[in-house]
């Protein structure tokens, strides 16, 4: 489940819930509901990467990805402000 992951991630990276509710401007609560749930949009699958300092990739092969990157997000012109 995506959820799972991201949660590992997040304890990979030492980093809580409470932090990416900021990020999303939500409560703490909603974030967790968010999680149980499991329904997380592409842009936010994008911010989170960007707010634990990773990539988000599609591994064609060996030799070929596709990063998606803040760039990316439908809003880019905010996401570009905070670069």
């Amino acid at each position: 489940m995506v959820s799972d992951k991201i949660k590992a991630l997040l304890n990979m990276k030492g980093k809580k819930y409470k932090e990416l509710a900021q990020l999303f401007g939500i409560s703490e609560q909603a974030m967790r509901n968010k999680f149980a749930r499991g329904s997380f949009s592409a842009d936010e699958l994008i911010q989170i990467a960007d707010f634990v300092n990773c990539q988000l990739a599609f591994n064609i092969d060996n030799e070929q990805k596709v990063i998606l990157t803040t760039a990316d997000l439908r809003n880019s012109t905010s996401a570009n402000s905070e670069e």
